[in-house]
């Protein structure tokens, strides 16, 4: 009896130590990507065992409700959302206790605010059977926590600003006072297309000229 006592006594103690660590899930506040390109989104967990719990990433669109994107239990036991099952691949490195979304080939519309959350102690799929569900109700009472979030934004490269070459082109001379002259500054090769030019002829009044973009916005 007084060995049953101290166990049960060591076993109490035990369980209040686990259930006294608070469960973290740490993301990055903001990541940005470009079209085309790739990305690493992380959530650094603690407080539990990563390796034993079905994990999964969810984001949501602006203006638009949750979107669940992967379920991840394992290299062998996930499930991916159709719209991202070519490009996104989650992962776990229980060593550091970081669950991890590796995103390639982003696109604009992946723009969104991305949680990695902890579901449930183990599997959490929904079993079937030749097509028909057969309990899912487990998952519906787990309790899920979720991290704070990244906001990822997609959006096309800047290009690094380059001056413009500048050429002028002057009028021949000539002889009538009546002639129309006219002067002319080409600006070639410069990024970003809007300029503003100030052009001056002798002690004439100085003129400036301005041009917008003409650029589509994804150049």
């Amino acid at each position: 009896m007084t060995t049953m006592t101290i166990f049960l006594s060591l076993l109490l103690t035990f369980l209040s130590c686990v259930q006294s660590e608070e469960v973290t899930l740490i993301q990055p506040e903001a990541e940005n990507g470009h079209p085309g390109g790739s990305l690493r989104l992380t959530c650094k967990t603690s407080g539990f065992d990563l390796d034993s719990y079905t994990m999964s990433w969810v984001r949501q669109v602006p203006g638009q409700g949750l979107e669940w994107i992967v379920y991840y239990y394992a290299s062998y036991s996930n499930d991916y959302a159709p719209a991202i099952k070519d490009r996104f691949t989650a992962s776990k490195d229980t060593s550091n206790n970081i669950f991890a979304l590796e995103m390639k080939s982003l696109k604009i519309e992946d723009t969104a605010i991305y949680y990695c959350a902890r579901i449930y102690s183990g599997l959490v799929f929904p079993q079937y059977r030749t097509g028909i569900l057969v309990d899912f109700s487990f998952v519906l009472t787990a309790k899920m926590i979720f991290g704070s979030g990244t906001q990822l934004t997609v959006q096309p490269r800047q290009k690094s600003i380059v001056k413009p070459k500048l050429s002028a082109f002057y009028p021949p001379k000539s002889s009538s006072k009546d002639a129309v002259q006219a002067a002319v500054c080409l600006a070639s090769d410069f990024f970003p297309k809007d300029i503003s030019l100030q052009l001056a002829f002798g002690d004439k009044p100085k003129a400036n000229v301005t041009r917008p973009s003409v650029l589509k916005p994804d150049e």
